[in-house]
């Protein structure tokens, strides 16, 4: 009889980033510039590989694909996200919350493949630079790319299914700007002890795997680097590294902080503030870095716009 009275959720609220009336219009023209940068920066940088030739190597594959990577799991959270900044109730349905977390889960862990198989890339591009075209062959780079997609979505298919499997009976208020686990469960009015131990199990496994190779792979590199008597090819090499140990002392260190605490030790709303940086700042960032130290990527971008503004010219001159 008391099952019978229990009502079961079919819709939750996204609390958001903040619920103070005066940052609403700061924070959805701040979040809308960040998204756009995004979303242009990274269409952009995969346009560019592609249209340039010079560009067609396993490295700017990786990155194409780290590009296509960011703009999904970004798109994946920030335009709900924005919607908190101009609505006063922002609901989401019980399925598509499900999709935002499977989408979320399986972008996220795909980026964290991607950068140990770009890690591995630079590996035997500085430590193996005579067998580099045998090792890294179209087809071992093509699964370098399936692995990591193949495994990301069938990891988050599962862990979507666990989590929308326990039972939402109570408050249906996420104290989050979007659907993720840690905040979904201290909704659940079911035990959520074997969740707590899979999300650990599966976070430091992902973790400990994909930054196993980064570190590794770097180990090696360094070692290589210290081998090289003179200052210029150090530079050089450190300058072909440079950008992906940014983004991955960026991406891990962020997850790590997120994912890898005690229960004990865990905030919401420090969570929140973590989340806001690595599904929306760190997106816009990879092809700002990517862009911005790389002097190929530089020189790509000038012919482009070289070659756009002389198009530009012989289209004003035909229309006069």
């Amino acid at each position: 009889m008391a099952e019978a009275n229990i009502t079961y959720v079919t819709e939750f609220i996204l609390k958001g980033i903040t619920d103070r009336p005066e940052l609403q219009a700061p924070c959805f023209v701040m979040f809308l510039v960040i998204y756009l940068v995004t979303v242009l920066g990274n269409l952009g940088l995969i346009t560019l590989i592609r249209i340039d030739a010079r560009l067609h190597t396993p490295m700017y594959y990786f990155l194409s694909h780290l590009a296509f990577v960011d703009v999904c799991y970004s798109s994946a959270i920030t335009p709900k996200m924005m919607v908190n900044f101009v609505v006063q109730v922002n609901t989401i349905s019980f399925h598509a919350c499900a999709a935002q977390l499977g989408c979320f889960l399986t972008f996220m862990i795909t980026e964290c493949f991607l950068l140990a198989s770009m890690a591995y890339d630079r590996y035997v591009a500085i430590c193996s630079p005579l067998h580099y075209t045998t090792l890294m062959s179209k087809r071992v780079c093509i699964l370098l790319v399936a692995i990591p997609y193949t495994y990301s979505f069938l990891v988050a298919l599962f862990h979507t299914i666990v989590t929308f499997c326990l039972t939402y009976c109570g408050p249906n208020v996420i104290n989050h700007f979007y659907c993720d686990d840690l905040p979904l469960m201290a909704l659940s009015c079911s035990d959520t002890h074997i969740k707590e131990i899979l999300i650990f199990a599966f976070a430091g496994f992902d973790m400990i795997c994909s930054s196993s190779i980064v570190l590794t792979s770097y180990v090696f590199i360094i070692a290589a680097i210290l081998k090289i008597r003179s200052n210029q090819g150090r530079r050089k090499v450190f300058s072909t590294c440079g950008s992906h140990m940014m983004a991955v002392t960026i991406f891990y260190g962020t997850l790590i902080f997120m994912y890898l605490q005690p229960k004990s030790n865990h905030s919401l709303d420090t969570d929140k503030m973590a989340s806001v940086f690595y599904t929306v700042v760190i997106p816009m960032l990879n092809p700002l870095i990517y862009s911005l130290r790389n002097k190929e990527v530089k020189e790509a971008s000038k012919k482009a716009l070289e070659k756009s503004y002389e198009t530009f010219k012989i289209l004003k001159l035909r229309k006069w």
